[in-house]
């Protein structure tokens, strides 16, 4: 059966008969199937629902728990070098100065640190300082989570409450490896948040942040989960939640909140040019926040797990050196004598791709996983070495007593040979030195010197092997096709630097 036709004018006329439309012609916009149907007019198939989208109900979620985040105020003394930062909470672009190195060198982010935080800036003093922060209660008697940072320093801590009440607060303990507080109000019968966990969380699910930011109390925001896991270039062991939850200062220490009303993380830093939200905002994990509070609680400080390695970021040209598939793991650039990881038998120059099953994809991984653990643990090492996988079980020490090394590695290499000038170690140098063997750097020019080396360097390895005569590297530079990666000594301190060479 064939479908009608009708003419515009039929269509008019045949509405207005019908009463659909007015004989102005105006005012209906669609039409149903029963007006179709009376109007003998053909019938669309109707089209198929959408799928609802249901949003949190962020107004219960606030409601249940907003009663439980505190509002913290601290004041003390601080020390004052002349730095302008914009405080604990955010990461900025900052580069200090070192006369003699350059920001690009790969060299300057190992070094920096030894410069001191005064270097070319007027002499310390001590001024009066305050700041905002927040918390939540998490047991009835007066304990409250919050941020190491926000409580650094502090000479006195007060407590706001949502009812305006205000205590004085006792920090029982922090952690500044993890940005972890314990607090103590003296109060009974107080509102307490739930705690939940990350392992259930998803990239993408909604999540909501209630703090102080800029002072103002209990404000809330949400937004979404960025990434887990999320390692930062700097000396914590936390695998931070990445959001776009809106986050100032004044938030740190506050809660992050699941769709459930539960507890998923503590609110901790934001990554800024300007100081304020820019849509990158970090929280600790509960689970690891928790694991601290308890270590706290218990014995007035908290403890992490330490290998006893510097490490350096695996990129590209450092996996075409070692012949990794992909620039993944965290490469051993020295051992501290003695330590675990020595007494397990690593070496410098190993790739460490997994603990205990887990893949380290990110140097940064490992120190998050070694603060996570406790001190005397046994660990299962994969280890990539001289092209082939290898298993070592280590120890863990404490690292009260030694933190992880982390060594910033980007850098540019140029193209074509290496461009050194090398010559043997005297014995004299050898022991001023503290080394068995290497070469010593006369010249450096070509990509070895646009990769960062420099005369008077120190050439200790080729691609993980030990070097201690020029015909080494000539036969190590005549089998690599790509690049090399060069383990350099400066100063007492090793890294390993990737050259182009092919």
């Amino acid at each position: 059966m064939s479908t009608p036709s009708f003419t515009p004018r039929q269509i008019i006329a045949t509405l207005v008969a019908t009463g659909i439309m007015g004989a102005a012609g105006f005012g209906v916009l669609s039409l149903s199937h029963a007006q179709a149907a009376r109007a003998n007019l053909p019938q669309a198939a109707p089209a198929p629902m959408a799928s609802a989208v249901v949003l949190p109900d962020f107004s219960q979620i606030t409601a249940r728990n907003g009663g439980a985040v505190v509002n913290i105020s601290v004041t003390g003394m601080v020390k004052t070098s002349g730095d302008s930062g914009d405080g604990a909470s955010s990461r900025h672009q900052r580069m200090p100065g070192i006369p003699g190195i350059d920001p690009n060198d790969p060299f300057f982010e190992l070094f920096k640190h030894f410069q001191g935080p005064d270097a070319d800036l007027p002499g310390p003093s001590h001024m009066p300082m305050r700041g905002q922060g927040s918390g939540f209660i998490i047991s009835a008697d007066g304990i409250i989570l919050t941020n190491a940072h926000v409580v650094a320093d502090a000479k006195e801590v007060m407590v706001k409450l949502t009812d305006r009440r205000e205590f004085q607060a006792k920090v029982i303990g922090s952690d500044a490896k993890t940005d972890v507080a314990v607090l103590k109000i003296d109060a009974n019968h107080l509102p307490t948040v739930p705690l939940g966990n990350t392992r259930d969380l998803k990239v993408g699910e909604w999540v909501l942040a209630i703090g102080s930011p800029f002072g103002f109390e209990n404000s809330v925001t949400a937004g979404v989960v960025s990434a887990k896991g999320r390692s930062l270039p700097d000396d914590s062991f936390v695998p931070f939640i990445q959001t776009d939850v809106a986050v100032n200062p004044g938030n740190s220490g506050g809660p992050l909140f699941n769709t459930r009303g539960e507890v998923v993380g503590i609110n901790s830093q934001i990554y800024s040019r300007s100081g304020g939200y820019q849509g990158l905002s970090f929280a600790i994990p509960i689970e690891l926040a928790t694991r601290v509070k308890d270590q706290i609680v218990a014995t007035g400080h908290a403890s992490h797990a330490r290998l006893g390695v510097a490490i350096q970021e695996v990129n590209q040209t450092l996996a075409d050196s070692f012949h990794l598939d992909k620039p993944e793991g965290a490469l051993v650039s020295s051992i501290d004598k003695n330590g675990p990881a020595d007494m397990a038998g690593l070496k410098s120059g190993d790739v460490i791709l997994k603990v205990n099953g887990q893949p380290i994809v990110a140097s940064a991984d490992l120190p998050a996983l070694m603060g996570a653990a406790t001190p005397g643990d046994k660990v299962n090492l994969e280890v990539w070495r001289q092209g082939k996988r290898e298993v070592f079980t280590a120890r863990l020490g404490d690292a009260s007593a030694k933190a992880e090394k982390l060594a910033n590695t980007e850098n540019s290499v140029g193209q074509g040979k290496l461009g050194l000038a090398l010559r043997s170690l005297q014995p004299q140098e050898k022991r001023e030195a503290g080394v068995t063997q290497g070469l010593l750097v006369e010249e450096a020019a070509g990509p070895a010197a646009a990769a960062g080396v420099q005369p008077g360097d120190l050439l200790v390895a080729v691609n993980g092997t030990p070097i201690d005569s020029v015909d080494q590297v000539r036969i190590m530079l005549a089998k690599a096709t790509k690049s090399v990666a060069l383990l350099i000594q400066r100063d007492g301190n090793k890294i390993f630097v990737p050259v182009r060479v092919g």
